[in-house]
């Protein structure tokens, strides 16, 4: 498994260095850890649906450049993750530590994006989506904003990364 996610991400994603983080590695963990937040959130509400794994799909192809191939592997082994996974914390605490305010903003606007895909908002994606942010640091009144934004048809259109 760890050969196939190194793999994955240093040979088709060809992630940038940066020496003051870890480089190659924490940004390909980052992904990872976004990614099982994001499927984790669209199967809150123990339903899949194709239009939820279709948002997950754009949102990480747009935000990361990732071509269909590559993001359906990225897909795999973020649910494979998301399934070994004992609770969230190892997720948030990663994105907690590295991401700024702005890209913890992208992404709560891609999970409201996502909950909402299916036209329903169910009481467990909305726990969920406050519990993560919460996790990730993010106040409320952000967590608000960002779901207006998405409300308003403005769903993220920077790069969390």
């Amino acid at each position: 498994m760890l050969d196939a996610l190194k793999r994955f991400f240093f040979s088709s994603m060809a992630l940038p260095a940066d020496e003051d983080d870890g480089g190659e590695d924490t940004a390909a963990q980052l992904r990872l850890a976004a990614c099982a937040l994001l499927l984790e959130l669209a199967q809150a509400d123990e339903e899949f649906t194709d239009d939820e794994r279709q948002h997950v799909e754009n949102a990480i192809r747009r935000h990361w450049g990732l071509g269909p191939d590559q993001a359906a592997e990225l897909l795999d082994l973020a649910e494979e993750e998301r399934r070994r996974a004992n609770d969230l914390w190892q997720f948030t605490r990663l994105v907690q530590e590295h991401y700024s305010t702005g890209q913890k903003m992208v992404l709560a606007e891609i999970m409201w994006g996502i909950v909402y895909s299916d036209g329903e908002l169910s009481a467990r994606e909305e726990y969920l989506i406050r519990k993560v942010s919460h996790l990730l640091g993010l106040e409320p009144g952000y967590l608000s904003a960002a779901r207006d934004r998405v409300r308003d048809g403005n769903d993220a259109s920077t790069d969390v990364d």
